[in-house]
This record gives C-alpha cells, sequence and structure tokens, in this order.
C-alpha cells in the first residue's frame, strides 16, 4: 500500500507503520450513501408529481453532491513524526515532533488545534483520537517529545485533558469487555 509523501523540504519521511482513522471509510459509507438516498427521493418526488426535467435532475444531482461534500470527513493519519489531515480540496501535515502549541477551545464544534514551529496547522475532531488508540498513541509519542525538546510551548493541559478523555474511554472499553461495568 503507497502512501502520498509531501514534497517540502524539511518534513519527515513517512516511513515505517502509519496509524489511521479506522472508521473513515465506514463514514465516508455514510456520506455517500444519504447522499444517493437524497438523490432517489428528490428524483423519485420530481418524477412521480410530474416535473422532472433534465435541469431539475442536474440540480438535485448537485444538492446531493453538495451534501456528500459536506458529509465527507476528513482523513486523519500519522506516522513518526507527523500527522496529516486530508479534506476534499487539499491536506494538512503537521509535525507532531516540533508542536509549539496544541489548542482545544471550548464550544459547539469541537476540534483539536496542532502547530508546529514551522506554522503548520491540522485541525482534528477529538472523537477521532478518542476512537484510534493507534493514533492517539502516535501523537502522544510525539507530543511528549515536543515537550522534553522544549519546543511545545502552550497545551499541554489540552493534551493532559485529552489523554485522560482517552484512557477514561479505554477502561470503559476494557470493563465492558471483561464483564465488569
Amino acid at each position: 500500500m503507497r502512501h502520498h509523501t509531501p514534497r517540502t523540504g524539511s518534513r519527515p519521511a513517512r516511513s515505517g507503520t502509519i496509524a489511521h482513522d479506522l472508521g473513515w471509510a465506514a463514514d465516508l459509507r455514510f456520506a455517500v450513501h444519504c447522499s444517493v438516498v437524497l438523490l432517489v427521493l428528490l428524483v423519485g418526488v420530481d418524477g412521480a408529481a410530474g416535473q422532472l426535467t433534465g435541469p431539475r435532475t442536474l440540480l438535485w444531482a448537485g444538492s446531493a453532491a453538495l451534501l456528500c461534500a459536506v458529509l465527507v470527513p476528513p482523513r486523519v493519519r500519522a506516522g513518526a513524526g507527523w500527522m496529516s489531515c486530508r479534506g476534499l480540496l487539499r491536506e494538512r501535515t503537521v509535525r507532531t515532533d516540533r508542536l509549539v502549541s496544541v489548542c482545544w477551545p471550548d464550544g459547539v464544534a469541537q476540534r483539536v488545534v496542532f502547530r508546529d514551529d514551522e506554522g503548520h496547522r491540522v485541525e482534528v475532531d477529538p472523537e477521532v483520537l478518542l476512537a484510534n488508540p493507534a493514533l492517539w498513541h502516535r501523537l502522544d509519542t510525539d507530543a511528549r517529545c515536543s515537550a522534553r525538546a522544549g519546543t511545545l510551548r502552550s497545551g499541554t493541559p489540552a493534551l493532559r485533558r485529552l489523554s485522560e478523555r482517552v484512557d477514561s474511554r479505554h477502561a470503559q472499553r476494557v470493563f465492558a469487555l471483561s464483564g465488569l461495568e
């Protein structure tokens, strides 16, 4: 399996084990299914009403495509020293071994924002990290390296809060699997 390698000079090579969001494919399928259902419903209702024309079909297809674009989640991957988040239009990569800040603001749209010493920035839904232990482990290992190197100037409370949530969720899973709930 081949992985995309950015061609910018100071980014680490993407070799070794790459952790990724294990739920991404299912989320992608959900987005596509929702879009197809919307398209079928809109075309079906229009057809039943006798109003279906070529331009209206294109309008409904565009609406379904727009819904799919909104619902497709970004693809999060991480390897030794880097993490990337690929949206529909572009991929952003941050050096996790040279993090400068980690910010997890309170609010409706939960996103953890990672910034490196080159000015790159990646936003990740914390649920992705909570649901993927390998991804979290990779990020946590590199963030600790950043803290030891002194580049991580702000964000240790956010990382600690995230770590506590990950530990809590994994403990709940272990108790549930062992029947000790």
